[in-house]
């Protein structure tokens, strides 16, 4: 995928608009929609299981059975977003899940839990290939890659600033009568209900509507993506049947479906078990952490992640997204996350798993720009969610399998070892992918039907 052409005045005030009012707004509704999905993993090793009587196992599967609500609902509800329009239709989600998810304040028992983490799934369903349809619907595809990473950079920095945050609301214990963790999951639902509100009328469907755009740019970005549109599958396929077809029966969605799988299953193994991990180093090295000790020590990873991502992004941006954008993080992530096993002190651990989080987050972004290249309309839409349905059946399988091995063998050398060759089969994929796709010269033109590098 080539590197970037040179671009016009109005090119350049476009895309910085779309950036500026766009992207932090969105990135926004990301960060609150991640937190609400993992404060659980705060919640657990800070008085939820203990209260709850949770195993690790049960831990898990209440981690991943949100994954399940939300394949449930998933391709549906990105379908629905193109019909009925981003605005509704992510606003309508934000304030569902942000009740669902201030019921966890109340939750009782391990078949609540359950139940909660399982509507949760249902009512996020379709935000986050929502988003990346929204995102890649307002600008071509050679600045898709940095704008995604612009949106990406939220999920990285909801740990960096939610960490440290759900710790400090954990610690506000007894307030109104509650324990910490249930004061927590209050005061972090609240966002998502205000947010999804004034998306309703903060969000526009697309470029032309939008008021903060000159009439030249209007016409620029609106010429740009239609042109861009013309070749890929999905052009010109207006039922949802047809849509579904075209994006369902194409091979390279499905490997890439594969190859996000393994991202996905490491993200969540360590998203929903690293808190869990650096509880234990008490007992493992014999030291003592407060809760906002272990708040800010969750949080070191992905810092670093954060920065990683966006030089990453801009590199891609640059020089034109390639295979190794994508593959070699895979291949670092994979053979780092079972090293951390073998370090002797906490610190050592952690400075191994930053590189497992960089290699994740840098990954990431530049894989989303990938689907939208050769998909479009419906058809774009019905692969999106696709392909974050794998990574949903990875969320899953990466919080249930983590738990029931750890309850099964003690520990988690054989989850992580697990991991690793997750991501090392991503990256194997992603080459294999490359080999099998003639590449484009000119990221500036509308890619084939069969173009990727």
């Amino acid at each position: 995928m080539g590197a970037d052409a040179p671009s016009t005045a109005v090119e350049r005030s476009a895309i910085k608009k779309v950036s500026i009012r766009l992207v932090p707004f969105v990135a926004l509704m990301f960060f609150v929609n991640y937190l609400d999905r993992t404060a659980v993993s705060f919640a657990e090793p800070n008085g939820m299981g203990q209260d709850l009587a949770l195993t690790a196992a049960q831990f898990g599967f209440a981690s991943g059975i949100f994954f399940l609500g939300y394949i449930v609902l998933e391709v549906p509800s990105n379908m629905a977003l193109h019909r009925f329009g981003a605005r509704r239709w992510l606003a309508r989600i934000m304030v569902t899940w942000g009740i669902v998810s201030l019921l966890f304040t109340w939750v009782q028992n391990s078949e609540q839990l359950y139940a909660l983490r399982f509507l949760l799934g249902v009512a996020e369903a379709g935000f986050f290939p929502g988003a990346i349809l929204f995102l890649s619907q307002w600008v071509p595809s050679r600045h898709r890659t940095k704008v995604l990473g612009l949106f990406y950079l939220a999920q990285p920095l909801t740990t960096v600033f939610g960490a440290p945050l759900a710790g400090w609301l954990i610690g506000r214990h007894g307030l109104f009568g509650l324990e910490g963790w249930r004061v927590m999951f209050l005061f972090v639902s609240i966002p998502a209900i205000v947010l999804g509100v004034v998306a309703w009328f903060y969000l526009i469907d697309r470029p032309a509507d939008a008021k903060w755009l000159t009439a030249e740019e209007k016409t620029w970005l609106t010429g740009a993506l239609s042109a861009e549109s013309a070749g890929k599958t999905g052009h010109g396929t207006k039922h949802a049947k047809g849509a579904l077809k075209a994006a369902f029966t194409n091979g390279r969605v499905w490997t890439l479906a594969a190859v996000y799988f393994g991202f996905v299953y490491g993200l969540y193994a360590l998203a929903f078990f690293l808190p869990t991990i650096i509880n234990g180093f008490q007992d493992q090295y014999d030291t003592t952490f407060s809760v906002m000790d272990k708040a800010w020590i969750t949080a070191i990873p992905y810092l670093p992640a954060a920065v990683v991502l966006f030089f990453w992004t801009r590199h891609a941006t640059k020089h034109g997204t390639r295979t190794w954008h994508v593959a070699g993080p895979a291949v670092v992530g994979g053979i780092s996350i079972p090293l951390a096993l073998y370090m002797g002190s906490p610190a050592a651990t952690v400075a191994v798993i930053t590189i497992t989080a960089c290699a994740i987050f840098a990954a990431l972004p530049v894989f989303w720009s990938v689907p939208s290249r050769f998909l479009t309309g419906a058809a774009a839409a019905a692969g999106i969610a696709l392909i974050n349905t794998a990574g949903n059946v990875a969320g899953f399988a990466a919080s249930y399998i983590t738990g029931w091995l750890k309850d099964w063998t003690g520990a988690y050398y054989v989850p992580l070892y697990l991991v690793g060759a997750f991501m090392l089969l991503s990256a194997v994929l992603m080459i294999w992918l490359s080999s099998r796709v003639r590449p484009a010269t000119d990221e500036a033109r509308p890619a084939p039907a069969k173009a990727l590098r």
